[in-house]
């Protein structure tokens, strides 16, 4: 009898142990790789569509990004807070100090428009200049009707209200492409203001994120205000045709901001060397828009330096940002971006070939 117990026993004890590595087996199948990121504004609606997609490619990962403005994202970077970083602006040197090894992925491009809200005028298509512009943010052009802003635009009466300047309050790549442009068009705007994710506004008032401006715009009559394009269009905001280095006045689109990136220069740093010096602004050609920017993820060249980080989880992110600069372009259209050209994909490509952990290449 005793002997009888004791076989039951061990069987009932062979089958709890069996049926407890099962559950261990099937607790990690169930598990999942979290990649966070932060960042830019800019190119969140690109990003939180990819998040989706994703799951139907990796179910197994899921992406976590807090869209913050690049500032943020900068900062939650390089103090290793995240495991990705994002920002339309490339690191300034300083920056690129505080994390050796810092990588630039760009993920797409886009253009950043002078939206407006002018009750009189609710359509589209108001011509502007890079001078005009940057006289009115640094608070030279006061009203509407100034006849520098006139001139451009002798089929409309403009009305006599005062200008209200809406800019972001948050650190902002955005801010920094729109900063750099008047930079470079003004050298009122660079002498007295210069180019920055954060400056010193002569004028206006601020609101946080792409979203955050674009509603200011929308609820205050006589707004003007910078956004990013595919903001400007899902919010159905009015936009500035801007002069272009051919002289011409260009809309804003898919296609101008396409110009202006078969103009640019096809060579572009591969690994770590630094971005700051790339930009796609004042771009030649005829129906080349003015505005248009890269907007980069930023990785260190070795993960195993993000505390974050461990093997699978760096892998799972190599095989992410791959699967984004390639499968994932084909959702940038419909979401009015501009899918990487090849020789950016290429770039990309042999980037992420370069990234290791603790020196072992991640693909």
């Amino acid at each position: 009898m005793l002997r009888s117990l004791l076989v039951v026993g061990m069987i009932a004890g062979m089958l709890f142990a069996i049926m407890s590595q099962s559950n261990i087996i099937s607790v990690h199948a169930q598990g999942k790789i979290i990649i966070n990121g932060a960042g830019a504004t800019f190119p969140f609606p690109l990003i939180d569509t990819w998040r989706v997609d994703y799951q139907k490619v990796k179910p197994e990962v899921d992406i976590n990004y807090q869209s913050i403005g690049s500032g943020g994202g900068v900062k939650q970077f390089t103090e290793k807070t995240v495991d990705i970083g994002a920002s339309d602006a490339p690191l300034t040197p300083q920056e690129a100090g505080k994390v050796p090894g810092v990588v630039h992925i760009p993920e797409t491009i886009g253009s950043v428009v002078a939206a407006y809200n002018i009750p009189s005028i609710p359509g589209k298509g108001l011509k502007l200049t890079g001078e005009v512009l940057a006289d009115i943010f640094l608070g030279k052009i006061t009203k509407w009707n100034d006849p520098k802003i006139q001139s451009l635009n002798q089929d409309k009466t403009l009305p006599a209200d005062d200008i209200v300047v809406v800019h972001r309050s948050d650190g902002s790549g955005t801010t920094y492409v729109w900063t750099d442009y008047l930079s470079n068009i003004s050298s009122a705007w660079h002498d007295q203001v210069g180019k920055g994710k954060s400056v010193a506004w002569p004028v206006g008032i601020g609101a946080p994120g792409n979203e955050g401006v674009s509603n200011a715009i929308k609820g205050t009559p006589n707004t003007i205000g910078y956004i990013e394009l595919t903001y400007a269009l899902t919010t159905n905001t009015p936009f500035a045709y801007i002069k272009n280095q051919a002289g011409n006045f260009i809309e804003p689109s898919l296609a101008s901001t396409e110009a202006a990136v078969a103009t640019k220069e096809t060579s572009l740093p591969k690994g770590d060397p630094s971005w700051a010096n790339v930009t796609m602004l004042n771009a030649p050609g005829n129906n080349s828009y003015a505005i248009a920017s890269f907007t980069y993820l930023l990785l260190n060249k070795d993960l195993a330096k993000n505390p974050n980080m461990n093997e699978a989880k760096a892998k799972a992110l190599v095989d992410f940002i791959s699967w984004a600069i390639t499968e994932g372009q084909k959702t940038a259209k419909s979401l009015n971006y501009v899918a990487l050209p090849d020789n950016v994909v290429k770039a990309d490509q042999e980037t992420l070939k370069s990234l290791t952990f603790n020196g072992k290449p991640l693909l």
